[in-house]
């Protein structure tokens, strides 16, 4: 039976300056936050697909903006697992299997109740950041803070302008 990420980090010599006990750690940690992000990429891209009502052209195009950053953050969360020496478990089924988030309310069509799980599980993923540069911290590299602390700042610029549209 194969090994899976659950019951060990796979990992390849690194001459990153991290100890091992803590790069894997920081593997681990990387992984479960790529596993929300695939997710939120995901929801994010099917709320912009089926969006309807009269601020469609709005919210798709927001959606669509939105979805662009998680990909992009995405990416760098799976490069920094990569660049410790792990491996980055990314794809849709694990992410589905993995994600902390909660599953998107697919009955949703009107901007309004897509904008309400959307702000939701976008707050969830930010959140879930924050506590992860706390934990990089913790495990003594600043670089994956660093990245942790970025993210965060631009998620936290995202959910403002999702939480706009419900406000006022």
């Amino acid at each position: 039976m194969p090994a899976t990420a659950a019951s060990t980090v796979r990992t390849f010599k690194s001459n990153v300056g991290v100890p091992e006990a803590n790069r894997q750690a920081l593997i681990a940690l990387l992984n479960a936050r790529l596993a929300d992000s695939v997710d939120l990429y995901s929801q994010i891209k099917w709320a912009h697909w089926n969006v309807k009502g009269s601020d469609f052209i709005q919210l798709h195009e927001l959606f669509d903006s939105i979805a662009a950053h998680v990909l992009e953050q995405t990416d760098t969360i799976a490069e920094r697992a990569v660049t410790l020496g792990g491996v980055a478990n990314g794809t849709v089924r694990e992410a589905a299997a993995k994600s902390g988030l909660k599953e998107a309310d697919l009955s949703a069509s009107d901007g309004k109740a897509q904008l309400k799980w959307l702000v939701h599980n976008v707050a969830h993923h930010a959140n879930a950041l924050r506590g992860a540069v706390k934990q990089a911290g913790d495990l003594e590299d600043d670089i994956t803070v660093d990245l942790f602390t970025e993210l965060t700042r631009a998620l936290d610029k995202d959910l403002w302008f999702l939480e706009a549209h419900l406000q006022g």
